[in-house]
């Protein structure tokens, strides 16, 4: 089938959609110069959108969160191309759906010499056998492959299909994006919402474009049923105000995936501003996390392994203070558990830190990795079984108790690490009173 022959049955469709659709739907660009945001991949002298203009385009994959215009560049590349353009989305097909679409290019390239552009949304759904599937014909040029995902790639998407493509990081579209968006559809009266009297603060906008996050997709629809839900007043106008807006738009999403890359992301933003002794921006990535609905256990655990790793023999206390949150979340549960949270992650972001113990256990696991480590020293072996001293077991061991400070010089490692040094204090917090009191017991 070429591409101008589609059935009266998708054309009808394709018209009811423009018409009656979704505003969202209704309101996509159709062109690159419709298309808003994205500039520094899509505006005019860059090289994607080069390539779509000269109808020159390899294959890509559109890598950016819900809303920022990746289903919009695809449609935009198929308005543009003379290539028969294909959509699957990776939810809904599978292997065999696959096969049908190589050996349509297949046909339509014998047939028409006629490229085809297969665009495959959500690939990230996708297992490694699905994805290995359209490797030799991406590689032989059977297919021109568009793949976009919500998720990072590089973890999602299998190594050999990415080589063979062009990863575009597309970005949350800006507030002032959002805006320029709201204000075309407000005075689109085809396609948006022109053709209404609609009386809208400029405040307002700028609300709707806020709690949105850099989505359209959600702008729009907040937009429309602000809209269709709000009664006309006397002068036969429709006023939308904020409080109408903060109704049709309801919670503010945040970008956050519970296996994804934005809930890595925020976790590795808490625990390095943890780490860093921030306890504003510490608060602030808790608070993304509880928002978003994070197992609280899961918080907690991290906040115990900030106290241990980072903040250590500076400050003891903190890991009393981590786990006894953990305990307390246990007994009180949400949403009472985010202000103990709270507690324990800002008193670990403003205690002393050190990593001291962290390097000590990593640096004896790795020579015990890979050095020679030798023999527990005779004298403080074992002495519990019978004739433990007729094999030299605890001959020469020397009582720690016995001596003035309660410490006696011996030795205590292994022959093969005599000398090795894997703990050393830092002056900070606690640890300094460490340092001072392991000089205090060496000193003559």
């Amino acid at each position: 089938m070429k591409k101008d022959q589609i059935s009266i049955f998708d054309v009808k469709l394709n018209e009811d959609i423009r018409k009656d659709g979704p505003l969202a739907i209704r309101m996509r660009p159709e062109t690159l110069e419709e298309f808003i945001g994205q500039e520094e991949i899509v505006s005019p002298g860059k090289l994607l959108y080069r390539a779509i203009k000269a109808d020159k385009l390899s294959s890509i994959i559109l890598w950016g969160p819900t809303g920022c215009g990746k289903t919009t560049l695809a449609r935009i590349i198929s308005n543009s191309t003379k290539a028969y353009f294909q959509q699957l989305n990776a939810v809904s097909s599978g292997i065999n759906d696959l096969k049908r679409a190589v050996e349509d290019a297949k046909s339509r390239r014998a047939m028409y010499s006629q490229k085809t552009i297969l665009f495959i949304d959500e690939i990230h759904r996708y297992n490694k056998s699905q994805q290995d599937a359209l490797l030799p014909y991406v590689e032989d040029g059977t297919l021109i492959f568009i793949g976009a995902t919500t998720e990072n790639p590089y973890f999602e998407i299998n190594d050999a299909l990415i080589s063979r493509s062009t990863v575009y990081k597309l970005r949350a579209l800006e507030e002032s994006d959002i805006i320029k968006i709201i204000k075309r559809c407000l005075n689109d009266k085809e396609k948006g919402l022109g053709a209404y009297n609609i009386n809208i603060p400029e405040e307002a906008i700028e609300y709707l474009a806020i709690l949105s996050n850099g989505d359209a997709r959600k702008a729009l629809n907040a937009l429309e049923l602000a809209v269709f839900s709000t009664e006309k007043n006397e002068k036969g106008q429709i006023i939308i105000d904020k409080k109408i807006i903060s109704e049709s738009a309801q919670k503010k999403p945040v970008s956050y995936d519970k296996t994804g890359d934005n809930h890595y992301d925020t976790v590795s933003a808490f625990i390095k501003s943890m780490r860093g002794s921030d306890p504003d921006a510490t608060v602030h990535y808790l608070a993304r996390m509880i928002y978003a609905g994070e197992d609280p256990m899961f918080i907690a655990r991290r906040i115990i392994i900030c106290a241990s790793e980072d903040v250590g023999n500076a400050d003891p206390n903190a890991l009393s203070v981590a786990v006894n949150a953990a305990q307390a979340i246990k007994l009180v549960g949400m949403p009472e558990g985010r202000i103990i949270l709270a507690q324990a992650a800002i008193y670990v972001a403003c205690a002393p830190k050190s990593n001291a113990s962290y390097k000590a256990i990593e640096n004896s696991l790795k020579d015990i990795e890979k050095k020679d480590i030798g023999k527990v020293p005779y004298h403080l072996r074992n002495i519990s079984f019978k004739n433990a001293e007729k094999y030299g077991y605890g001959s020469d061991y020397k009582y720690p108790h016995d001596y003035n400070k309660n410490f006696v010089e011996q030795q205590y490692m292994p022959d093969a690490l005599s000398g090795t040094i894997y703990y050393s204090p830092t002056e900070n917090g606690y640890e300094k009173n460490i340092l001072e009191y392991m000089r205090f017991l060496k000193s003559k």
